[in-house]
């Protein structure tokens, strides 16, 4: 009955996991509103005004965007008065403003390169100095395609979505016979050469932090050889933290969810991985600290919220669990501005009593194995080597949700040419 409830929940009910603090009475109100990192507010006088009713819009130009003045002027014989025939002049303008769209022009780009010998060295000399002049070397040897072009095609369906039969037909309407497959190669040729040494230069600067992120997710591949349709397969994804200076986001795509993945993709890197809970993360070798989620821990407790009548969510033990997790969350709001060196002691002073005081609570609990309260009471406890790592280092986070924030930058079905 739990299991329907929440698949009632996940497809009819609301799916924000926000809790209403009023209905959660565990903690004091100075506690919640608090800020450590915010200053101190001044007093200030307000005005009383009158609010100008305006249209709401959500359509804003930019301020720097190029602008052309069309004037638009009576001729020369026509300025004349209609009542005494005298000479008009300009006594204002009325200004109208539109947003005009030039599409995309398509040429041809001809290279011509000069080739240079000298004359003396023709008539008197058995050796003519050949001189050319310097071109660009194309960006596919033997092709036709200008960087500009892959560039489109590539940003057309990576980040518009828009697949290569669509661009095929989007170029056959301003009449270029452009087919998918020479897209298709055309893509293909341009990663391997271009953008696979700017990843493997990523990637090894990725590795030299010594704070990271992970999250595998599932996606479909279509017409993937040895695999059906339907079939799981895996991106992954790993992306340096916070306190990083350059933020770096790699995606990694595997067939299957074997450790192996993450291992071979964090040879060179040792220090603090933020992962969830999956087994695989806790096999990588010793020198990767996994540090665990509690926003997954959170999510637990919230499914098991979820399925209770309303009247009997407050006075839970999975309201309770929520609150928990929900004051170790507003404790790391108010650190956020703070140094890593004070972050660190301000959860040894406040953060660390709590979770231990959360874990005394735990164990006091007894709740069905199979239930959702029973699950989330498993996971806390089968994960708290990982779950309180966050205390150990000023610079880790509470969460991956930096991780599962990037791994929705993705599309969730990709092509054998993807």
């Amino acid at each position: 009955m739990a299991q329907i409830r929440l698949a009632k929940h996940k497809q009819f009910g609301v799916s924000s996991e926000q809790t209403n603090v009023d209905q959660i009475n565990l903690f004091s109100e100075a506690e919640v509103t608090a800020s450590l990192s915010a200053p101190e507010s001044s007093l200030t006088e307000v005005k009383t005004y009158r609010r100008k009713r305006t249209r709401l819009t959500t359509d804003k130009l930019p301020e720097d965007l190029p602008v052309e003045v069309v004037e638009h002027e009576l001729p020369e014989a026509e300025r004349v008065c209609p009542d005494c025939g005298g000479e008009l002049h300009t006594m204002g303008r009325e200004i109208r403003e539109e947003l005009k769209f030039a599409p995309a022009k398509t040429v041809i780009l001809r290279h011509l390169r000069h080739v240079y010998a000298c004359r003396i060295c023709e008539d008197t000399s058995d050796h003519v100095p050949i001189v050319k002049a310097d071109m660009p070397e194309p960006v596919i040897k033997g092709g036709f395609a200008s960087p500009e072009t892959i560039a489109h095609i590539a940003s057309q369906k990576f980040m518009m979505a828009s697949p290569l039969y669509r661009q095929e037909q989007e170029w056959k309407q301003n009449g270029i016979r452009l087919s998918r497959q020479t897209m298709s190669n055309w893509l293909i040729k341009a990663s391997e050469k271009w953008l696979e040494p700017i990843y493997g230069e990523m990637k090894r600067r990725l590795c030299q932090h010594e704070v990271l992120h992970a999250d595998e997710s599932v996606l479909q591949v279509l017409k993937e050889p040895g695999k059906a349709a339907k079939s799981k397969s895996y991106m992954w994804l790993y992306r340096t933290s916070g306190e990083a200076k350059h933020q770096i986001v790699l995606y990694d795509y595997q067939p299957d969810r074997k450790h192996t993945h993450p291992e071979e993709f964090l040879k060179y890197f040792s220090g603090y991985l933020h992962t969830d809970g999956y087994d695989g993360y806790h096999k990588l070798p010793d020198g990767i600290i996994v540090v665990g989620c509690l926003a997954h821990l959170r999510r637990k407790f919230f499914d098991a919220l979820k399925i209770l009548p309303k009247d009997k969510q407050p006075t839970s033990n999975a309201s309770k669990g929520v609150a928990y997790c929900d004051k170790l969350f507003r404790l790391e709001k108010q650190f956020a501005l703070l140094t890593p060196e004070i972050r660190y002691k301000e959860r040894e002073r406040l953060s660390k009593p709590l979770l231990n005081e959360f874990y005394d609570w735990i164990e006091q609990l007894n709740a069905l194995p199979n239930s959702l309260l029973g699950k989330a009471i498993y996971y806390a406890k089968s994960q708290k080597k990982y779950l309180e790592r966050f205390l150990l280092d000023g610079r880790l986070e509470i969460s991956n949700n930096r991780a599962l924030s990037s791994a929705l930058y993705y599309p969730h079905v990709l092509p054998k040419v993807a």
